[in-house]
């Protein structure tokens, strides 16, 4: 690849993903407000703080596309943010409980020399089995999702917890849709089956 690529997270989740495409690309943590907008709805916020994210690293890396990315979970349009607590993890879980809970991942991949940038709100859905109140506390003591929006883990324990997933890529639910950031990416010239 000629151009650098730059991903605009600390999140560890996020570069294992990226980590997957095997390509050479650095991280640079953004540093912005994150508070949602009044009457802001969850789709609108994602697409923003995505773009954002990239842009507030773009002057850093002049001449890099730079990835943004940011998630949130819904529940009846209501959004459900990273836990932080046992307590608020339970209370999210057993909201949860029975019910679809839909995950919109916004992506940006923004290209710093142009100013240009494609931008996409990716959903997935997760249906919970219904659970108890032990196996709650059970997956909580195991796992301690408190970082993670919708408080679960999905790429371990947190499998149990879930009757069904619907979407249309696995890695949305973790917070980097790989199948549209590859399509984002071939349209500016980088193709990440290319031979070494």
């Amino acid at each position: 690849m000629s151009r650098p690529l730059v991903l605009a997270s600390g999140s560890a989740y996020r570069r294992s993903l990226l980590d997957k495409l095997g390509i050479d690309y650095s991280c640079d943590s953004p540093d912005i407000d994150e508070t949602r907008l009044p009457d802001e709805s969850a789709e609108t916020l994602v697409a923003r703080l995505a773009l954002e994210k990239a842009q507030a690293v773009a002057s850093r890396h002049p001449d890099a596309l730079i990835i943004g990315s940011d998630q949130v979970a819904t529940l009846d349009a209501h959004i459900l943010g990273k836990p932080l607590t046992h307590e608020r993890a339970a209370e999210q879980l057993g909201l949860a409980s029975g019910r679809t809970v839909r995950f919109l991942t916004g992506l940006c991949l923004f290209d710093a020399a142009s100013e240009q940038f494609q931008l996409e709100v990716v959903p997935f859905d997760v249906e919970f089995r219904q659970l108890r109140r032990s196996q709650i506390e059970n997956y909580l003591r195991r796992e301690q999702p408190y970082d993670c929006a919708g408080s679960f883990k999905s790429e371990g324990l947190g499998i149990a917890l879930f009757q069904r997933l619907i979407g249309e890529d696995p890695n949305a639910l973790v917070g980097l849709p790989l199948i549209c950031l590859i399509k984002m990416l071939e349209r500016m010239g980088v193709d990440v089956l290319r031979g070494e």
